[in-house]
């Protein structure tokens, strides 16, 4: 899994790519506080090489839990910046540091 931060000069974002190297799942979405735990508002794109990837444009100077929806099994970024206990899912989800 990877995580590439790419902050805009011109406006206050961030763009964030996500990968996630799953070739045998059939869908994987990234969600969390910045689409509202969506995962229709967040599916990440097949690559040829079975890699899912996708870009976000996300607000600086914020920080996000977040966690990978595959094939309906949540799974935490190996590479996130942090880690923060949510009572509600009774574990642990990722956190992006923006």
């Amino acid at each position: 899994m990877a995580i590439k931060k790419q902050y805009l000069k011109s406006k206050p974002v961030c763009k964030v790519t996500f990968t996630v190297p799953v070739e045998e799942a059939k869908m994987v979405s990234v969600v969390g506080d910045f689409n509202e735990w969506n995962p229709k508002k967040s599916s990440l794109k097949k690559l040829k090489n079975g890699t899912f990837k996708g870009t976000f444009d996300l607000p600086i100077e914020n920080s996000f839990e977040f966690r990978y929806l595959v094939d309906d099994n949540y799974i935490n970024d190996t590479e996130a910046d942090r880690y923060q206990w949510n009572d509600y899912a009774g574990t642990e989800n990722a956190v992006l540091e923006i």
